[in-house]
């Protein structure tokens, strides 16, 4: 199911800051491995820059250290990518295509060498996009919905992406009236 443009993940604008930022954060790491940061000035230039062309706040990423995370290439992606938006009159079937994805591992096409074909996987995954948006729009967002379960026997359970989808539809939309569509 294709979701709504402001729900969707910005891919466009993604793919044209993407390669800027991975540069800068490359020349940085490259930097640091010749001269060191020890004052952090450079690195706080690079914060400064990085916020200039995102609008994000950089205290959440870790410019410095990303090969303890998930790479140069997963950083810089989720620099590029504009942050999820509060949406009006979310239907839940977009609430439900939104879950399925978090929780369905599905391969694209293998052969879709896009922008948007390399990193699906990643924006359903790896990154926060999805949580961020559920958080934002919905009142009763908890990544423990997402999370295994022990029951009383000690059997270890999940839930499907429909009880998670009910679940945070009952408890309502963050802002907005639900359409009850």
């Amino acid at each position: 199911m294709e979701l709504r443009s402001e729900i969707e993940p910005d891919f466009e604008t993604a793919g044209k800051r993407y390669p800027e930022i991975l540069r800068l954060i490359l020349e940085y790491t490259d930097y640091c491995d010749e001269h060191g940061d020890e004052d952090s000035t450079k690195y706080k230039k690079l914060e400064d820059r990085l916020h200039v062309m995102t609008g994000k706040e950089m205290s959440q990423f870790n410019l410095w250290e990303w090969w303890e995370g998930d790479g140069a290439e997963h950083l810089s992606f989720d620099i590029s990518l504009p942050n999820p938006q509060m949406v009006a009159d979310i239907t839940k079937d977009e609430l439900s295509e939104i879950v399925r994805r978090m929780k369905t591992f599905e391969i694209p096409d293998p052969d879709d060498l896009s922008f948007k074909g390399i990193f699906y996987n990643y924006i359903c995954f790896g990154s926060s996009y999805f949580p961020d948006f559920l958080k934002l729009n919905f009142k009763g967002y908890d990544i423990k919905l997402f999370q295994s379960h022990k029951d009383k026997d000690g059997n270890y359970y999940e839930y499907s992406h429909e009880e998670i989808a009910d679940t945070l539809w009952n408890n309502g939309l963050n802002n907005h009236e639900k359409n009850k569509k």
